[in-house]
């Protein structure tokens, strides 16, 4: 059984990844350098990859930020940071990548037909993030019908599944998840910011950092250097 897995390098993609993983697929990770601010998740990527034991890790390379449309792409547009929690889902932040999901999802279908994979894993969450309008399950229905209708392998034979196993979590449920399944919190990044070490204070760090608070543990990637 082959699965392709959206790799990130952060904290819900690693934790699909390792559920993948014990789920009994064989994983071939894909990540992507679209030339965003916080290129430093590709080395965490990279990592945990290895940790995980997968099949293979594809890179591929794009640059988004020919257009921008987004802080992650556009370094003239200031990150948001110190928000209030209840603030992030007000509106859909400055975060958010201009078709990300879709294009992401779109190399991901590719790569699982052209290896014969069944299932393509995607951490995408609907509660803990800031609106994204590509982590809602609407979306990911509506995608599903793409990978259905788009492919020789889903007209003539059996669909390729999008899978979100992280689409009803709460971010520390997601944690309470990876620390099961054994993932190495240490080595995944998170952070928007494209600094060496994480900020602590934009969306995703803060997130992230209020999850393990809500625990009872700290955050084990904050205390990188």
């Amino acid at each position: 059984m082959k699965a392709v897995i959206l790799l990130s390098g952060g904290l819900d993609s690693s934790t699909v990844l390792y559920l993948a993983k014990s789920e009994g697929y064989d994983c071939y990770a894909l990540s992507f350098d679209y030339q965003q601010r916080h290129r430093r998740e590709l080395e965490a990527a990279k990592t945990i990859a290895i940790a995980a034991g997968v099949v293979a890790h594809q890179v591929v390379s794009f640059d988004l930020g020919l257009w921008g449309g987004s802080a992650l792409t556009d370094s003239q547009i200031a990150l948001p940071q110190d928000r209030e929690l209840s603030a992030m889902s007000e509106s859909i932040p400055v975060t958010y990548v201009p078709a990300r999901n879709t294009i992401f999802l779109s190399f991901a279908l590719a790569y699982a037909e052209a290896i014969a994979a069944s299932r393509v894993y995607i951490g995408v969450n609907a509660l803990d993030y800031s609106g994204y309008p590509d982590c809602r399950p609407d979306y990911i229905d509506a995608m599903r019908s793409v990978f259905r209708l788009g492919t020789k392998q889903g007209r003539e034979s059996d669909p390729i599944e999008i899978i979100t196993p992280l689409i009803d979590l709460k971010k520390t449920e997601i944690i309470q998840l990876g620390d099961r399944l054994g993932v190495p919190w240490k080595e995944t990044w998170s952070c928007y910011s494209g600094d060496l070490v994480p900020c602590g204070i934009c969306d995703s760090c803060r997130l992230r950092l209020a999850a393990f608070e809500e625990l009872g543990s700290v955050d084990p990637a904050m205390e990188i250097g």
